[in-house]
């Protein structure tokens, strides 16, 4: 079995994959994603919304895999020898990348404009192989995005409110689920709703294919040790 080590704290992410079969061990990255948003957009000033989760999501899975590496002990409770994926989503209205509200405040704003309306949540992935080479290693760095398109109902004031009030929006990319709280709010989707909650498994299962690792090889795989 081939170990896998998500580079990411969201609770969505690891139910999705444990739902599917596989149990990853979590290592959050420390990256500044603000930091490396500004630098992007200094290099790419046409920075597109699909290409801004992809290159946060490389940010955290190679941070991570940098770690691992230079922990030959597993003081981090994961082998140095396995797959690193790092995701990010973020939600495209009108044009402009929105992530997680942070506040009451920009949630219930952000609830306003998106309600009776549609956009698009992308959803980047990045896989390291930090694999040994006597464990089929072949030190790829490889990633893509999901994008689906998200249909929101058209709340009142009063159900905005009352959402925003449960605290859930308010740390999720878009202000929305649609595995939680925000389920009775999306009205439809276009595309992937793996993507919508986090992570793509089709389009995990695309990349481990580039690097001719079967996805059945993820199945039941637990932490080494």
């Amino acid at each position: 079995m081939v170990h896998l080590v998500l580079a990411s704290r969201s609770p969505a992410r690891l139910s999705t994959l444990r739902s599917a079969g596989v149990e990853p061990t979590v290592v959050v990255s420390a990256v500044d994603e603000d930091a490396v948003l500004a630098d992007a957009r200094d290099r790419f000033p046409d920075l597109a919304p699909s290409d801004a989760v992809l290159i946060l999501a490389q940010a955290k899975a190679e941070s991570v895999a940098r770690r691992l590496e230079d922990d030959p002990d597993g003081a981090l409770g994961a082998t140095s020898s396995a797959l690193v994926l790092g995701c990010d989503s973020m939600l495209e209205i009108d044009g402009e990348i929105v992530g997680k509200p942070g506040t009451a405040d920009v949630a219930r704003d952000r609830w306003r404009r998106m309600r009776g309306r549609s956009g698009v949540l992308h959803s980047g992935h990045w896989v390291v192989d930090v694999r040994e080479t006597d464990d089929g290693g072949t030190g790829a760095t490889l990633g893509a995005t999901s994008s689906t398109t998200v249909r929101f109902a058209d709340l009142d004031d009063a159900e905005i409110d009352a959402y925003v009030a449960t605290g859930e929006p308010l740390q999720v990319a878009g202000a929305f689920t649609i595995d939680g709280l925000g389920g009775p709010y999306v009205e439809g989707i276009e595309g992937d709703p793996h993507g919508v909650v986090g992570v793509s498994l089709p389009l995990l299962r695309e990349l481990l294919d580039q690097i001719d690792v079967p996805w059945r090889t993820l199945r039941g795989s637990t932490p080494a040790g």
